[in-house]
């Protein structure tokens, strides 16, 4: 038997994104999105509504980092989607972030998350807080590769949420293989 809930924006998992922009004085700000995913190859799609600032940050630079919410950093992460960028100045010095301009677009990196997408923004629709970027690049900190010098999810560690009960949940260890397990059914 089933129990229905209605119209629910339940997935499970729902990855933690920190958000960041500068404003357009160079300031840097993040906020924690958990709605996103990967649309196409190429773009990664966001709700943030907008009244935020990093929001608006986006909208005035055309360019934003996306990094993976982590155990490590489980506390900065839940801060900075706590806290308003709008009435708190130094939001990413109170979180302990330390940022530096990413590589490929005019948006800070966050020293602190080892994974992150630098994008630049495609379209945003405010009615529908449907916010649209092309992954520009991605980059990792050497300290979450593996062996064969690819992000080892194990040494990242991302983080989850849980929208049900307002949870953050670890990933855990790998229970299969894609594109090969399934083959024994065919």
């Amino acid at each position: 038997m089933r129990k229905n809930f209605g119209n629910k924006p339940w997935t499970y998992p729902q990855p933690v994104f920190i958000v960041a922009a500068y404003d357009e004085g160079g300031t840097p700000n993040a906020m924690n999105a958990a709605w996103g995913g990967i649309d196409y190859d190429d773009r990664l799609n966001l709700c943030l509504s907008a009244g935020h600032k990093t929001t608006a940050n986006i909208l005035a630079t055309k360019a934003f980092t996306v990094s993976m919410g982590t155990q490590d950093q489980l506390a900065a992460c839940d801060y900075v989607g706590i806290a308003s960028g709008n009435k708190v100045g130094d939001k990413m010095a109170k979180a302990g972030f330390h940022t530096r301009k990413a590589e490929f677009v005019n948006a800070p990196l966050i020293d602190e998350l080892p994974m992150t997408l630098e994008c630049e923004l495609v379209s945003y629709d405010p009615e529908s807080c449907h916010l649209v970027g092309t992954i520009v690049n991605v980059s990792a900190d050497e300290s979450i590769l593996d062996e064969k010098g690819k992000i080892d999810p194990q040494k990242l560690r991302p983080i989850c949420f849980d929208p049900v009960h307002n949870h953050y949940l670890a990933i855990g260890p790998k229970v299969g293989n894609a594109w090969k397990d399934g083959i024994k059914l065919k």
